[in-house]
């Protein structure tokens, strides 16, 4: 998901609608509202005590009734419910859909079997990352993706050029994107349990990473085992025409401990689960093994290569790369993007990313990049905000533990 600040800016909604006018705060904050896309739940969102922001070109709703601090804790004790439809997904098609998409990501996806998936990077000549996002092999010539909003123009112009290369020398591989469904993501503790309620699948034995298409409350579904925010959970495509009925079961079926939540809560879970924000903590110059994401190179992709920028990736991982993106606790106010990061004498080794007051650790904690040689978990720090040095250590992620469901 793309976009900073959105902890920050549904804080200070919160503020500003508790102190002030109502109406003029409305005015300030939602004046764009007009020129945003809506998802079908648009309404929904609005009955539901929605305050709704523009993000990434679309109207979407930053928090609900409950705080962002409330929406937080109440996902990792019980469960939430997120509207993601402003995320694009896709399928490419095609007896050669995968040897196609592996000259476009880091990912192993001949080595995927069919029904699994995996998080992965698209790259661009230089390594930089175009966009991060979760791919899954549905069959050897169905592979499904889903996007970031805040990259979808450009995540599908880079595919179009590729693709269409690609079938000038006989490539066979075409592409339909899902603008007729909506996506809706259930995370927490309860959404294993409350889903079961609503379809025959045997959701015990979907694992962590996994796709099925299956009936879910009477609609045709998508369904991964995945999320943003460190629980277990699902993101579910549904037709647009259901995701209302959806949306209303899920909730229904929970008895009020499934809540709606909106993009603020999304953001400080992500980041206690130590995942990264595209747009702030991986841009087009970070690389994959900058962002810490070795793992997601396949072996064969590590051995061979054969995507855009592996010269530049393979040669990082080779020698290392110059900057790595690390975690850091802190005292004093929450650390904030483009804050700079200096050691204990004062020299300038980084910069800050992703950063925030962690409501179930109840401690400030954040992202950033350092000079190579101070990443070590335990390295003491000195972080700037508002031109005051604070103290700050380099501390492992996740910063909350993960809880995704595998196989034991």
């Amino acid at each position: 998901m793309r976009g900073g600040g959105l902890w920050q800016l549904g804080q200070s909604i919160t503020r500003r609608l508790a102190q002030a006018d109502k109406k003029a705060v409305g005015r300030r904050y939602f004046a764009s509202e007009a020129d945003q896309k809506k998802t079908v739940l648009y309404d929904f969102h609005v009955a539901n005590g929605g305050k709704m922001v523009p993000f990434a070109g679309w109207s979407m709703p930053i928090q609900y009734k409950d705080s962002i601090m409330e929406s937080t804790v109440n996902c990792r004790q019980n469960g939430s419910l997120f509207d993601v439809s402003h995320m694009c997904g896709l399928s490419l098609k095609g007896k050669d859909c995968v040897p196609f998409l592996e000259k476009l990501v880091i990912a192993d996806v001949a080595a995927l079997a069919p029904g699994t998936g995996t998080l992965t990077v698209f790259t661009n000549e230089k390594g930089g990352a175009i966009d991060d996002s979760v791919i899954t092999k549905v069959t050897d010539d169905h592979i499904y993706i889903v996007v970031n909003a805040g990259c979808r123009d450009k995540d599908l112009a880079h595919i179009e050029a590729h693709m269409k290369s690609f079938k000038a020398k006989g490539g066979d591989v075409s592409w339909n994107i899902h603008d007729e469904r909506s996506l809706l993501a259930l995370q927490g503790p309860l959404a294993a349990p409350v889903l079961q309620h609503l379809t025959k699948e045997d959701l015990s034995k979907v694992y962590f990473g996994e796709f099925r298409i299956t009936d879910i409350n009477g609609a045709l579904c998508f369904i991964t085992r995945t999320g943003y925010t460190g629980e277990d959970g699902f993101e579910i495509s549904v037709p647009s025409e259901n995701a209302v009925d959806l949306a209303k079961a899920i909730l229904e079926k929970s008895e009020g401990k499934v809540r709606l939540t909106g993009l603020g809560a999304r953001d400080s879970l992500r980041l206690e689960a130590g995942l990264c924000l595209y747009g702030n903590d991986m841009e087009q110059h970070t690389t994959p093994v900058e962002a810490g994401l070795n793992w997601a190179i396949g072996k064969r992709r590590k051995a061979e290569g054969g995507f855009l920028g592996a010269e530049v990736i393979l040669k990082q991982l080779a020698d290392g790369p110059k900057v790595r993106l690390v975690g850091f606790t802190s005292t004093g106010p929450p650390p904030r993007s483009h804050s700079e990061i200096q050691d204990e004498k004062g020299t300038t080794i980084g910069e800050i990313t992703s950063g925030g007051f962690s409501p179930c650790l109840k401690k400030n904690i954040a992202m950033g990049y350092v000079k190579s040689g101070s990443h070590k978990t335990g390295t003491k720090a000195k972080i700037l905000v508002r031109g005051k040095a604070y103290d700050g250590v380099v501390t492992k992620k996740p910063f909350v533990p993960t809880k995704y469901y595998k196989p034991s």
